[in-house]
């Protein structure tokens, strides 16, 4: 494909960004639509954990995790929440998001299809980042896992195979062993799973701003504006929509995130994205932290040490996407944060610590939208990755450009494709 061929790729975030630098590289002409700053505190990728898992393939539900709805409703402040109000509108989402994962089998399919999407992640983050002048963003050093126990690590046994069938790979350390690699960890974490093939970010929202103006500095034109359609002509693009007039165009990719939804129905295609709310907190200058990023297993969150300070990133709030913060949610990951690495304050100034909160776009099977369009093969969707988003976001750029260029994607898009729920 020539240069003369327009691509608009919708949407400045970690997909849209990374697939823009990919467009560019393959010498397609890239126009990026961005109504805000890239990788700013308005973007998901901004409020990321930073893990570059390429190992996070199970999906989020697991086989009886419907026994656990009544106690998320009664609950506002557990690691999973629905808010009452919007629950009628959740219903739809909560019943796939359970089906997905009814059976281990079903978990298994999820599994083996975002790890072709995940597999050799942080190779391609490191990759972009050096291209992009910010390889220091990006390293790869292991993730943790912090379990109270063995036996906490055992009764995920079934988690874990699944992942070993998946290639993955990993080191167990005894308690001696966890807190010699991690001397500031809370003593009640008696062992750990150390996953060498990963990686992690320092910075997602810098990492996404350098991508962007990587692909400025290739060519790409930025418009600050939003999109609102598309003209589509006996399914053939001609232009997308913007609040300030249309931009005539070859090809097209909606990478919106939360705001993707309502472009996919004009582009022929009803997903049911959701927006599953995340919250983090930031401790600068911490007194204590991992030498390794790491997820504790028993509260289900993630701290990684950022370039901004100590970061703990988690929890899950099916909720509106305009709906206020709650951010007492916020303050229990900052009150877990310090229980975890006791040489933290047990009540740091609120100066030191940063809040966050934001909305993952998340499909209720855990995986992905990629691929073309039903109203038209030039319009191809690349969204609700979930808590995938920062480490897919590389693959998928590739698989996106793949398909701009009428190439044979290099893994099967078939359980990404928008149109299985139809």
């Amino acid at each position: 494909m020539s240069t003369d061929q327009h691509i608009v790729i919708i949407g400045a975030g970690a997909v849209g960004a990374a697939t823009a630098v990919q467009a560019l590289n393959a010498g397609l002409r890239v126009t990026l639509i961005e109504p805000d700053s890239p990788g700013g505190p308005q973007a998901s990728s901004y409020g990321n954990a930073g893990w570059l898992s390429s190992h996070s393939v199970l999906p989020p539900a697991s086989p009886g995790v419907w026994k656990n709805l009544p106690r998320w409703l009664k609950d506002p402040l557990g690691p999973l929440a629905i808010r009452w109000n919007y629950l009628p509108r959740a219903i739809p989402w909560l019943v796939r998001y359970l089906a997905s994962a009814w059976t281990w089998p079903r978990v298994e399919h999820t599994a083996h299809a975002l790890r072709s999407l995940l597999a050799g992640a942080p190779a391609l983050h490191q990759a972009l980042a050096a291209q992009a002048g910010v390889p220091h963003l990006i390293e790869q050093r292991g993730l943790l896992h912090a379990y109270l126990s063995e036996q906490h690590f055992r009764a995920d046994s079934r988690a874990w195979e699944i992942r070993r069938n998946e290639g993955i790979q990993w080191e167990e350390l005894d308690n001696d062993a966890l807190h010699a690699l991690e001397p500031d960890l809370h003593p009640r974490y008696t062992f750990g799973v150390l996953v060498p093939e990963t990686g992690h970010c320092r910075n997602p929202g810098a990492y996404v701003a350098a991508l962007v103006q990587l692909a400025q500095s290739l060519g790409a034109d930025l418009r600050r504006t939003r999109a609102t359609g598309f003209d589509i002509r006996a399914g053939k693009l001609r232009a997308v929509h913007t609040l300030d007039g249309d931009i005539p165009c070859d090809k097209a990719v909606i990478a919106t995130g939360m705001r993707s939804r309502e472009l996919a129905r004009q582009a022929g295609d009803r997903v049911p994205l959701a927006a599953e709310r995340g919250y983090h907190a930031v401790i600068t200058q911490p007194e204590g932290a991992p030498r390794v990023s790491t997820m504790l297993a028993d509260c289900r969150v993630v701290v990684n040490n950022m370039e901004t300070g100590l970061r703990v990133a988690g929890q899950v709030e099916i909720a509106d996407i305009d709906a206020a913060p709650n951010w007492q949610r916020a303050h229990i990951l900052r009150d877990l944060l310090v229980s975890i690495y006791p040489a933290l304050p047990a009540k740091p100034a609120e100066d030191r610590v940063d809040y966050w909160q934001g909305s993952r776009p998340s499909m209720p099977d855990g995986l992905p939208c990629i691929g073309p369009a039903s109203a038209s093969k030039d319009i191809v969707h690349a969204y609700g990755h979930g808590h995938v988003g920062l480490v897919g976001s590389a693959r998928t750029g590739e698989l996106v450009v793949q398909l701009l260029q009428n190439h044979s994607p290099t893994i099967s898009l078939e359980p990404f494709s928008p149109r299985r729920f139809a």
